[in-house]
């Protein structure tokens, strides 16, 4: 089978398709033949090694693993210990790597399920990724409740825009920070009010917000300080040294705090069925922004780098039929 693969840390020309031969799945295990996955800051983020916290889970020195997390596709076989899923069930979820490959093998009780009935591949595109880590800052981390403020910083990428209906669906008044080419987007997914970062700085504007995440990490706690009420929290998905200093610093005495959690730790099927809830009834929805051919996942990194990506990239390892 094709899988992605790099051997050493830099720009996207490291990376290689190789042939590996096709996993089999032990007792507990599932063989999806995946079809569409997706390609995130995350990954491009362990191909270069930068920032170096990276490094300390995809290896100090070089990477260690087959890249990608999120999956959709087809099982092709099962372990004979396994209940919940059978060969042909239409499935997605994510694991911690080798998604970027045309075969995974996945554990039974892992995160995954099924496809909705009639819901394309796409429509899940960063479903795990994307969407469940912005459900875990919003409902786990700052506990967000009907009538509170937040402001969403990269309100039109990936986990920005899950993150706008994740807080309209809870209750929020949203705020979404984004360019003005992407405003009638944000919009659409429930903000009532848009910042055109272009034009605006949003920490200089006056308002103040119960919380602000910060989605792709190009604000800080120390400029959001003042846009925050008492006892109002920043969040930012973004690991950085300073950003865990922070979260020390302001973590006792009950004022303003800064956080940061490693969400990619803490998926579950409990949240993927959940998200795959609100998929159903449409207060959720997935935006894709452009679609590659396995064979140019090089140049969907390098698009992802620019920083101009609306909603997810998907990767086509397969045809689906």
């Amino acid at each position: 089978m094709k899988a992605v693969k790099y051997t050493n840390y830099g720009s996207a020309d490291v990376i290689q398709l190789v042939d590996q031969p096709k996993p089999t799945p032990q007792d507990k295990q599932i063989l999806v033949r995946v079809y569409e996955t997706i390609v995130t800051p995350s990954d491009v983020a362990g191909r270069s090694g930068s920032p170096f916290l990276i490094r300390f889970f995809s290896g100090l020195t070089r990477p260690k693993q087959t890249p990608g997390t999120d999956f959709a596709g087809e099982v092709e076989a099962v372990g004979q210990d396994v209940t919940r899923f059978r060969v042909g069930d239409r499935v997605f979820g994510a694991q911690m790597a080798a998604a970027h490959a045309e075969y995974l093998c996945v554990a039974e009780d892992g995160v995954v399920t099924t496809l909705p009935a009639g819901m394309a591949y796409r429509a899940v595109a960063g479903m795990c990724d994307a969407a469940m880590t912005a459900l875990t800052f919003l409902r786990d981390v700052a506990h967000l409740q009907p009538g509170q403020t937040i402001l969403i910083n990269g309100a039109s990428g990936a986990i920005g825009t899950f993150a706008v209906q994740l807080a309209r669906h809870y209750g929020a008044e949203v705020t979404g920070v984004c360019s003005g080419a992407n405003a009638a987007l944000v919009r659409s997914l429930g903000a009532q009010r848009v910042i055109d970062y272009t034009r605006e700085e949003f920490t200089h504007d006056g308002h103040t917000y119960d919380i602000i995440f910060d989605a792709v990490g190009k604000s800080s706690f120390g400029r959001c300080q003042d846009a925050l009420k008492p006892g109002g929290v920043y969040m930012t998905a973004v690991p950085s040294l300073g950003i865990l200093a922070q979260m020390a610093r302001t973590r006792l005495g009950g004022g303003k705090r800064a956080v940061f959690a490693a969400t990619g730790f803490s998926q579950s099927r409990e949240k993927l069925d959940f998200l795959k809830g609100l998929l159903v009834t449409g207060e959720l929805r997935s935006v894709v922004d452009r679609c590659y051919p396995l064979a140019d996942i090089a140049a969907a990194h390098r698009y992802v780098e620019t920083g101009r990506k609306r909603g997810n990239l998907v990767v086509e390892v397969a045809a689906a039929y």
